[in-house]
């Protein structure tokens, strides 16, 4: 369901000013914008080493057996890339900038608010920091790459569908420990430019605090782990291969190697294009030149096996 949010005309008719060369941001918006990028660059380059593990509104939405590694098992983590420190700083500097047009086209909103977020039942509480209250409604600052803009930033049911960062639960997690209504997400296309809204203020409240509780006693029980995705059929031109690929949500994990240790980045099987054939997570290829690289069933639960002594303390 398509969803205008009023501060959507006074962002537009300030950016098409500012083409036109008749736009304005005063002095102490534009130090207020400095401000927040300088705080971003501090934050991501003398930050020191990233915390331990632990609980927080930016990660509780996440898939349990990703947050399980975290806790459990973090020296199998992947390197992460490169290039995740800049999608990190551009991710602050969109935020810091976007906020800088909203309070130069006349929006009024608060700004950051370290909440806590309580769960009942003895658990901890979760800390975390919303970004903006807009109105009576609590409300975040995407950054997204074509793609996610396109076909995950849809809508509320889209993303709920295809949610591996746990976007759904940072935000209800936000607006509850805030005692606001649930807003949504001020989306900004890293590739042109193009910004949105999508609304989540029909989302169901109540079954997401659920599953964030239920994700809470699964680590702090200490529960055997337990695999929430099974690979999926490769297809080109809608039609199986006969191989056999890890899930989206598995490829955006940094544990996938460690869960699925028969799995191969290889050239895809099925590419027809000219130029060098990108690279496939193949678990298993149903070829008669490839060998077999996995189970293809799925297996709800699975008991991590013990990892050699050197490996443990290395």
């Amino acid at each position: 369901m398509d969803y205008e949010h009023a501060a959507e005309t006074p962002v537009r008719i300030l950016m098409r000013d500012a083409t036109l060369g008749t736009a304005e941001m005063s002095e102490a918006v534009i130090n207020s914008v400095a401000s927040d990028v300088s705080a971003g660059l501090d934050k991501q380059f003398n930050g020191g080493p990233r915390d331990a593990f632990r609980l927080r509104m930016s990660n509780i939405g996440r898939p349990k057996c990703q947050l399980w590694f975290e806790k459990n098992m973090p020296y199998v983590k992947e390197d992460l890339p490169e290039q995740f420190m800049m999608n990190m700083m551009l991710g602050d500097i969109v935020e810091a900038v976007f906020k800088g047009i909203l309070s130069a086209a006349g929006v009024k909103f608060q700004d950051n608010t370290n909440v806590t977020l309580d769960l009942g039942g003895g658990r901890k509480p979760i800390k975390g920091e919303y970004d903006l209250l807009l109105g009576d409604r609590i409300d975040d600052i995407k950054s997204a790459s074509d793609y996610s803009y396109k076909n995950k930033f849809v809508d509320l049911e889209t993303l709920q569908a295809d949610d591996p960062f746990g976007y759904v639960a940072q935000l209800v997690g936000y607006a509850t420990a805030a005692g606001k209504k649930v807003g949504g997400w001020w989306v900004v296309n890293k590739n042109n430019g193009h910004h949105k809204y999508v609304s989540a203020k029909d989302v169901d409240v109540d079954a997401v605090l659920d599953k964030i509780r239920e994700t809470y006693d699964y680590l702090e029980n200490d529960e055997p782990f337990e695999r929430m995705f099974t690979d999926v059929p490769e297809t080109y031109r809608k039609k199986p291969s006969g191989n056999r690929i890890l899930c989206r949500q598995c490829n955006f994990c940094s544990f996938k190697s460690a869960c699925w240790p028969e799995y191969k980045e290889l050239p895809s099987r099925t590419y027809q294009g000219k130029l060098t054939p990108p690279n496939v997570a193949y678990t298993q290829i149903n070829d008669k030149q490839s060998k077999y690289m996995g189970s293809s069933h799925p297996r709800k639960k699975q008991k991590m096996p013990k990892l050699k002594e050197e490996n443990a303390n290395g």
